[in-house]
């Protein structure tokens, strides 16, 4: 398990035991939603959760839900204090993590937009990622880790663009006329980058530590609604509820 964990659970454990959280006896249930739940009916067809690599793992906390994307998922039903306690071993026990802090912290009023988007929402949060970028950094040379396909190609229409993604049948193919680089050129496209636009679900395959340098960085989703709170990171996420 990577420091950002160990921090992670140094800043959150205050908060849920200044609220008596981690002593009451609260269930936590995650578990993976189907493509119609998670994200309807998009426009596309090409999403990863649609695709079935990856699934959102969804926990209910005090009537409070967070959600986590995933390529390990299932069921899982504990007290805030055991989630905390868990090693952090694997995807599956760090989706329950940053499920159920996304959960908590919605319930402790902290943060807002925690369930992923649906129908045409994934276009619309797309199209309004440029205004967002060039409103705080003009026309950067942008690096996208994780491909999402309406952020990608609304990028491509007005930054130099670089996509790195962990999927095998995206890499080499060029929607938008950009080619989807391997993870073994994330060093090489973080250094020709001047912004970094990072998927919350590096925080969920512990991928996350070669993004936290001196450049700045845009996380984007809901995944990473909890981590962005506590470690004051910077979040897209416009259309989740």
């Amino acid at each position: 398990m990577s420091a950002i964990f160990d921090e992670l659970k140094r800043r959150v454990r205050p908060l849920l035991a200044n609220n008596q959280l981690l002593e009451q006896k609260v269930r936590i249930k995650a578990r993976p939603l189907s493509t119609e739940e998670a994200i309807g009916n998009p426009e596309a067809n090409d999403f990863p959760l649609q695709k079935g690599k990856e699934r959102l793992m969804q926990a209910e906390f005090q009537g409070a839900l967070g959600q986590a994307y995933t390529d390990q998922f299932g069921d899982y039903e504990g007290t805030m204090g055991e989630i905390l306690a868990m090693p952090l071993s694997n995807n599956f026990r760090r989706a329950i993590f940053v499920a159920a802090i996304n959960a908590a912290l919605r319930y402790l009023g902290k943060i807002e937009r925690t369930i992923h988007c649906r129908d045409e929402g994934p276009a619309m949060c797309g199209r309004q990622l440029p205004a967002f970028i060039q409103e705080r950094y003009g026309k950067p040379r942008v690096a996208l880790i994780g491909f999402q396909p309406r952020m990608a190609e609304n990028l491509a229409a007005h930054f130099p663009l670089r996509i790195v993604d962990m999927d095998p049948e995206n890499i080499g193919t060029s929607p938008n006329r950009v080619e989807i680089e391997s993870p073994e050129a994330t060093r090489a496209v973080v250094e020709w980058a001047e912004l970094l636009c990072v998927t919350g679900t590096t925080v969920v395959n512990d991928t996350v530590g070669p993004f936290l340098g001196d450049k700045p960085v845009v996380f984007y989703g809901t995944t990473v609604a909890g981590a962005a709170y506590l470690m004051h990171w910077q979040r897209f996420c416009q259309e989740s509820k």
